[in-house]
């Protein structure tokens, strides 16, 4: 097919940073409602999906640039979608959100206390047997609420590898933090 294509992002007075919001909001306008319902039928809730999709649009903001238009924006704003809501389900099911509510239920009623110290000193005890590399994996996986993509793309290894460095701390912690 010959043909030009027309660039992602037009160019407007007030420089790039311009060009990207006002292509955002061109975008909420036009896709919103198909974002919200895609995610509202992976996560079956609507104030998680409204929240859902306001991450898949701060997203599409950062990634801007890459948008190359060989696909519709609906197509591309889809599958941003899809992805961030599997990713959020998955880490719905994985097993340290187990011991993280069982932690939280005996937390004591007021802030802090020994009951909090002791979980403190029992994840500094953790991180402190294993590499840095997975210190950092946890961290911004359990913490910051990462995708393993993103940790994986953040430290410069594969999906695979942390997964397992997860998989070993989850370990670990098992052992420790069994209910007795």
């Amino acid at each position: 097919m010959t043909g030009t294509r027309q660039p992602a992002l037009r160019v407007i007075q007030g420089g790039p940073q311009q060009d990207r919001r006002d292509f955002l909001r061109d975008l909420y306008t036009r896709y919103g409602g198909s974002v919200m319902g895609r995610c509202r039928y992976l996560l079956k809730d609507a104030a998680r999906a409204e929240d859902a999709m306001h991450d898949v649009f701060a997203r599409a903001l950062a990634h801007a640039d890459d948008f190359r238009a060989d696909a519709s924006p609906l197509t591309w704003l889809m599958k941003i979608a899809t992805h961030h809501c599997l990713n959020q389900l998955r880490s719905e099911r994985a097993g340290w959100r187990q011991w993280f509510e069982r932690d939280a239920a005996a937390r004591p009623e007021a802030h802090g206390g020994p009951g909090e110290m002791e979980t403190r000193d029992l994840v500094r005890r953790l991180l402190s047997r294993v590499d840095a590399e997975t210190q950092a994996a946890v961290v911004h996986y359990h913490v910051d609420g990462m995708t393993l993509e993103e940790v994986a793309a953040l430290l410069g290894r594969s999906v695979p590898t942390i997964r397992k460095r997860l998989e070993h701390f989850a370990a670990l912690g098992g052992e420790e933090l069994r209910v007795r």
